[in-house]
């Protein structure tokens, strides 16, 4: 993934952010939000892009743009590095490929200890019970 070429699909919207922070919150639009086409986004192959949509689905609105938003700092610089890095680590942990889990047969010496020591078990509760 190149993040350069990311950086050059994305838009960027400044708007004032809530919140504490007196006449300075009023002012100022600190907050940036991003948005991003990723059905139009050539960055990534269709294969990519397909596991993209489906693990980012709740991100996405009805238009199909993923939407993050950044209101941590009161520099728009700032906020607007932090939601490009939440962005790419979305992109990155979504990408990963979980390994295929192939089932394995329990050993016979499992089964047999297993057994066993259901058997010594049984014996230990028959020993308890009255004898009539």
């Amino acid at each position: 993934m190149n993040v350069q070429e990311l950086i050059k699909e994305l838009n960027f919207k400044a708007v004032r952010s809530g919140g504490a922070g007196g006449q300075h919150v009023n002012k100022v639009s600190s907050k940036v939000v991003l948005f991003w086409n990723l059905a139009e986004s050539k960055v990534f192959t269709l294969e990519e892009q397909s596991r993209l949509e489906k693990k980012l689905s709740h991100y996405q609105s009805k238009e199909g743009l993923i939407i993050l938003s950044s209101e941590e700092t009161r520099s728009q610089i700032k906020n607007k590095e932090i939601v490009i890095q939440k962005l790419v680590a979305l992109i990155k942990v979504a990408l990963v490929q979980q390994k295929i889990r192939k089932e394995t047969k329990v050993p016979k010496s499992v089964i047999r200890k297993n057994k066993e020591s259901n058997k010594k078990l049984a014996l230990k509760k028959s020993l308890r019970k009255r004898i009539i």
